[in-house]
């Protein structure tokens, strides 16, 4: 044991060495700068007592009188939260964070940008711990931090690391749903803040790099693809505070991306919309397509107005770079993405953007006709989502820019001349559909304005193709452009029950009357021509047959009732003469025919006609079902039965005429002769020429000229201004049995059939007084003849046949003292009148016809060498007419080299 004293020396060293080493640590406490007592004073005893807020004043306080000491201050604070982070000791690190915080919310001095080193610096040590509470934390700090706007910008601070840390944050699997909610929450919020504290200063890092927006943008699109629903609005309905008050991952990842995106200028707006179509790509989240539309709408409705372009324009050009190499399914999705998002777009494009657009939809679409597809369905859900994406994107278009849409797309349209080909027939359907999807979406005032010249005559061109499902589609585009008062549904079957349907008739309007006086005759010819045709279906036949109800109501007016009558009647005669034309297409054009003209005196209330028509529907109906509505694919008709067999239940000419004079309608333009080509319409001449005017196919004299049953026997006829009125007696039958006897000019006769004709195309042009074309008392003719030095002696011998032949001893009692007395005095005045009228009408038509129609009129049918080696060739051959009576073969050898100058030398 040790000696007492020993003991007691040794009590007496620890006791003084334990009071030097307290008084040396009180001095070098009191020695210590002041910065660092006063951080250390807010640190209480034990941590869950939290910050010493006396002393957090002093503090503070200290801090706004020496701001040059704030980054020794952060400095201070970072060292001691590092060794508590370290120790684990997570108590004192939150009290430093939060003493952190504070100062920052307080000092707004020039020399802030120190301190926020330091604070960046503890804000990432606590992000790069494993601690959630941690991470949180740090997150909150940041984002505190970032809605700071500090007053002098930092060029040399960077967020690379928060970035890329905030963004791992949004993807956390953590095993404990709260707190990975919590986590993904903290990390989108960071994004957030990140995103505001470098947007709006272009000093500071440009987040708008490729290296930022890879991370940034699928962080946000993989939390909101984890919604159970997508709901997508225009706007935030509210200004909800979005960095608090929401605590599901999805809603707050889509407040982020509409920041994000509505932040972005125009030459961000790339950077944003790659990543994004990237991300869909690599994840295929194109199938289902329900998420790829929500997210596009909301990068739509956040994007700025002026900048919504860009969007559709990248998401076309990424469907342009796919081509074939993604599945058909995948480019119809991304298809259906664009249809749903154009629409938004269009309100503020304009100019050459919008035809860009309609031209980058029109080039897939030709692509995907000219692509092998594996599966025709899946490409066809493709193209018609492209359709549907046009149709949307012109609905939003002001109607003129619609018109300019249609006839972009209608010069795309391959011809239909010659035999297309299979691609092109596809091509051809698919724009026409894309055609009638803009058209659906205009709404027709005026015809002139839905149809101006050019793309009414491309309309026109397409209607020729050879194919009979196009055809029907083109019809469709007609009905939707023609009808203006929702009647078409209303017309689709042909009927003749049209009290029951309920349409709406109105009044035709002035510039509707000008625009068909223009057009009638290229839209009627050419609705007439595609009823000839072999292939047509009755799809076909009932198409154009609604066209035609259209075009009667919408132009109902008795300034066009002529024209519509005349193109009944005839459609009424092709569908006896046309020799292509099946048995079931003869009964289809029959029935649409009746159809027609009972729907004329319903839209213009004309009791006589409507009376006329019921008649004919009526005998039909007992006689003859397959000639009345509705229309068959297939007719079982007896031999006997043949529309051809039944002459009397045909619609008459006189008799419409007599309906229309009953009226009140001056019926003379119907009784013209029919424009209408092909050879089967009413009228015979094709060209109006007094050369041509009696002659008929198969004849082999220069007797047939005069032989023809519309001539007239007199200098008038060489004169396209004199009229002559119709006068009957008993001549008149003998002239006409007199025609058939010696030319086999033969008419079917029916009751009140009527009198022939002179065919003159030029006289029912436009709207223009139309002249009563019929034969004139054969003593007139006599007495006009006798002073006529005009025609040629064929004529003359012709008619001294003619006049011995009447001369004889049996028909002398039929000329009466009256009649040579008319005949001798001259025309009546009326008659010069109607002469001069026509003689205007003539010139008129030569001023305002195209130059087409007069060159379709004045064509002759066949070349002068063709017919003079054809006269030559007869010369040996018997005429038709004897010697004695007719005119002899010597004088008709040196007619034929008279040179015959076409009435287009009129004008």
């Amino acid at each position: 044991m040790l000696p007492v004293n020993k003991i007691a020396h040794r009590l007496c060293f620890m006791m003084s060495r334990t009071l030097y080493i307290t008084c040396c640590c009180g001095c070098c406490s009191a020695l210590r700068p002041r910065y660092k007592r006063l951080v250390d004073n807010i640190f209480p005893a034990l941590p869950q007592d939290g910050l010493v807020k006396s002393n957090m004043e002093k503090l503070t306080f200290y801090s706004l009188s020496s701001p040059e000491k704030l980054d020794r201050i952060g400095d201070y604070l970072f060292q001691k939260a590092s060794r508590d982070i370290y120790r684990r000791r997570h108590g004192f690190v939150i009290i430093a964070m939060e003493a952190m915080d504070q100062l920052l919310l307080a000092c707004h001095s020039q020399t802030l940008n120190l301190f926020v080193e330091s604070f960046l610096k503890m804000v990432q040590k606590l992000l790069e711990s494993t601690d959630p509470q941690l991470q949180i934390l740090a997150t909150q700090s940041f984002v505190r931090f970032a809605n700071i706007e500090e007053d002098t910008p930092s060029y040399h601070r960077r967020y690379d690391f928060f970035v890329s840390k905030f963004s791992a944050m949004c993807h956390s699997n953590h095993t404990d749903k709260p707190t990975r909610d919590s986590i993904r929450l903290a990390g989108i919020r960071g994004l957030q803040g990140v995103i505001r504290k470098t947007v709006s200063d272009d000093l500071v890092e440009n987040i708008w790099e490729a290296q930022h927006m890879d991370k940034i943008v699928p962080s946000l699109l993989y939390n909101m693809q984890g919604a159970e629903k997508y709901e997508t609005v225009s706007c935030l309905e509210s200004e909800t505070d979005t960095r608090e008050g929401i605590e599901e991952p999805p809603k707050l990842a889509e407040a982020c991306l509409r920041e994000l995106v509505g932040r972005a200028s125009y030459g961000h707006i790339r950077s944003v919309l790659r990543p994004v179509l990237t991300h869909f790509d690599r994840h295929e989240l194109w199938l289902p397509c329900d998420f790829a539309v929500h997210i596009f709408k909301i990068i739509m409705f956040s994007i700025q107005a002026q900048y919504s372009y860009s969007v559709v324009e990248a998401l076309m050009q990424h469907l342009d770079a796919s081509g074939g190499g993604s599945g058909t399914r995948v480019r119809a999705a991304r298809a259906t993405v664009l249809s749903n998002i154009v629409a938004i777009a269009a309100g503020d494009s304009v100019g050459p953007s919008v035809l860009e657009i309609i031209n980058n939809l029109l080039t897939n679409l030709r692509a995907s006709v000219a692509r092998d597809s594996e599966k025709e369905s899946d490409e066809r859900l493709y193209q018609e989502a492209l359709i549907n994406a046009l149709g949307e994107f012109a609905d939003h278009l002001p109607d003129f820019q619609k018109i300019d849409i249609m006839m972009f797309i209608v010069s795309k349209i391959p011809s239909g001349r010659g035999k297309p080909t299979k691609a092109d027939c596809m091509l051809q359907s698919i724009l026409l559909k894309s055609l009638l999807k803009v058209g659906t979406t205009y709404k027709t005032t005026e015809l002139s304005k839905a149809f101006p010249a050019a793309f009414l005559e491309a309309l026109l061109r397409v209607s020729s193709t050879s194919e009979a499902r196009t055809r029907a589609l083109l019809q469709r585009i007609l009905h939707t452009l023609l009808d203006r008062r929702a009647n078409a549904p209303l017309l689709l079957v042909p009927t003749v029950q049209y009290e029951k349907l309920g349409l709406t008739v109105e009044k035709c309007s002035r510039p509707d009357l000008i625009f068909i006086s223009k057009h009638g005759h290229a839209i009627f010819s050419s609705l007439y021509e595609g009823l000839q045709l072999e292939s047509n279906t009755a799809e076909n036949i009932s198409a154009i047959y609604t066209t035609l109800s259209l075009l009667a109501i919408e132009l109902a007016s008795e300034e066009t009732v002529c024209d519509m009558l005349q193109l009944i009647l005839a459609i009424q005669q092709s569908a006896i003469s046309n020799p292509v034309l099946s048995t079931a297409q003869q009964c289809q054009l029959h029935a649409i025919t009746v159809a027609l003209a009972a729907l004329v005196p319903h839209v213009l209330a004309l009791p006589p006609l409507g009376d006329y028509i019921k008649q004919i529907i009526e005998a039909r109906r007992e006689e003859a079902e397959h000639m009345l509505p509705p229309l068959s694919d297939d007719y079982d008709v007896s031999p006997n039965k043949l529309p051809n067999k039944l002459p009397y239940l045909m619609i008459d000419q006189m008799a419409l005429g007599e309906c229309l004079k009953a009226c009140g309608i001056e019926p003379s333009r119907l009784q013209t002769a029919s424009p209408y080509s092909g050879g089967t319409a009413v009228g015979l001449a094709h060209r109006h020429s007094w050369v041509e005017a009696g002659a008929t196919q198969g004849r082999d004299s220069l007797a047939d000229i005069s032989a023809g049953p519309v001539t007239e026997l007199d200098s008038a006829n060489s004169s396209p201004g004199v009229q002559r009125q119709t006068q009957y007696d008993a001549l008149d039958e003998e002239y006409r049995m007199f025609i058939e006897k010696y030319n086999y000019n033969h008419r079917p006769s029916m009751p009140h059939f009527g009198t022939y004709r002179t065919d003159n195309e030029f006289w029912h042009w436009g709207h223009e007084d139309a002249h009563a074309a019929s034969v004139h008392d054969a003593r007139t003719s006599l007495v006009f003849v006798s002073v006529s030095i005009s025609f040629d002696h064929v004529f003359l011998d012709d008619f001294s046949t003619f006049s011995s032949h009447f001369s004889h001893p049996t028909q002398s009692e039929n000329v009466s003292l009256e009649a040579l007395r008319r005949a001798a005095s001259g025309p009546s005045e009326a008659e010069r009148r109607d002469a001069e009228r026509r003689k205007v009408s003539l010139n008129n038509t030569f001023r305002t016809a195209p130059f087409d129609h007069l060159l379709h009129i004045t064509q002759p049918k066949y070349e002068i060498q063709d017919k003079l080696e054809e006269i030559f060739n007869s010369i040996s051959e018997e005429p038709l007419l004897p010697i004695g009576a007719g005119s002899p073969a010597g004088k008709t050898q040196n007619q034929p080299y008279t040179k015959y100058l076409t009435e287009l030398f009129l004008y």
